[in-house]
């Protein structure tokens, strides 16, 4: 039986923090590991084929240092990160200006090893669409749409189930014990997605404006401003604090457009709308439900598979959310977003 392989990831990382550019003989022989300095390199090339360390040099001038997207890739333990209280964990507590027109420009966010998982879902997703009539490519649209509306909406506190939910967005019926805002929302969710599926080019580019189009439709009848904010804004479970000027809101959701806009990986492009608006709250309130119907938009325009994110814990969204808010670290929700991609695929169409 093969021995289990030692996972020496994070000592090699820290190691190469305290001694930024060391060589591969410099890090075996500071951490005296039990392994040949050939094994120790494939682990080296591993670490920066994931984005989290940067090789300087080659053959062997090589030398090694933690890599500019290090904070937004590097693994994370939830559990360890939320066994501290909101005021015992060392947090970015404001808005980092450089992430989105520095750090976040130069940076791929999936391994090799992700972007093949990724692809070979979207290519069963296209297997399965070429085989449905045109009546039943529809109704399973139908269908993600009314599960993303009602987990959408979950998300952010309403208690709608989802047969509630079908009822209300196909016959209209509102459920007994559930106030109007609570109907209203799912209504607005619902109206949202069937405009990105009848205009499905109106993201391309995009542009701040759209997101302020899609974020009024979520907010039509609800106690929601549906202008830029120019006030602070708090966010319950954590200490980060996003902008709170009108102008500087504004510049960073354009850079952000600029941004998914130069991305050619429609993948990254998704992702990238899912935590920036969220990060930015360009809103008093909806970014999140906005976020998510602009990145499904982003999907649909291209031919790939949309996602509801029906089977997401809502808590374990949450918590994702605010290690980004927090850390600038994209890897808890990235694993949110290739697990519901995966799931989207092997279920709807």
């Amino acid at each position: 039986m093969p021995k289990k392989r030692v996972n020496r990831d994070p000592e090699i990382i820290q190691f190469v923090k305290d001694h930024p550019q060391s060589s591969s003989q410099e890090i075996l022989d500071g951490l005296q590991l039990p392994i040949s300095v050939i094994t120790l390199r494939r682990s080296l090339q591993d670490l920066c084929a994931k984005g989290l360390l940067t090789r300087i040099g080659e053959l062997k001038g090589s030398r090694y240092t933690i890599s500019e997207g290090f904070a937004v890739l590097s693994p994370i333990d939830l559990g360890d990160y939320f066994s501290q209280e909101i005021d015992e964990r060392a947090i970015q507590a404001s808005f980092n200006l450089d992430l989105i027109s520095e750090t976040l420009k130069n940076l791929t966010l999936f391994t090799e090893r992700e972007t093949s998982l990724l692809q070979v879902w979207q290519e069963k997703h296209k297997a399965n669409t070429a085989k449905l009539t045109d009546d039943v490519y529809k109704k399973e649209l139908e269908r993600l749409a009314i599960d993303l509306s009602w987990k959408s909406s979950q998300i952010e506190g309403n208690t709608y189930s989802l047969l509630e939910t079908e009822r209300l967005l196909k016959d209209k019926e509102t459920a007994a014990g559930k106030t109007k805002d609570e109907a209203i929302m799912l209504l607005n969710h619902k109206e949202a997605i069937d405009f990105i599926i009848q205009n499905p080019t109106y993201i391309n580019p995009l542009t701040v404006s759209s997101i302020e189009d899609i974020h009024s439709m979520l907010a039509k009848e609800l106690p929601i401003s549906r202008n830029i904010r120019n006030s602070r804004v708090g966010i319950s479970g954590t200490n980060y604090t996003p902008l709170d000027n009108e102008y500087q809101i504004r510049e960073a959701l354009e850079q952000m457009c600029e941004l998914v806009n130069a991305k050619e990986d429609v993948f990254e492009k998704a992702l990238l709308v899912l935590v920036l608006i969220s990060y930015i709250q360009p809103f008093s309130d909806g970014n999140k439900r906005t976020a998510r119907i602009i990145s499904n938009a982003i999907l649909l325009k291209n031919g790939y598979c949309p996602i509801s994110f029906r089977t997401i814990d809502s808590l374990e969204y949450k918590k994702a959310m605010l290690v980004f808010y927090e850390q600038t670290n994209i890897q808890p929700f990235k694993q949110i977003f290739m697990g519901q991609f995966e799931f989207a695929v092997n279920t709807y169409f």
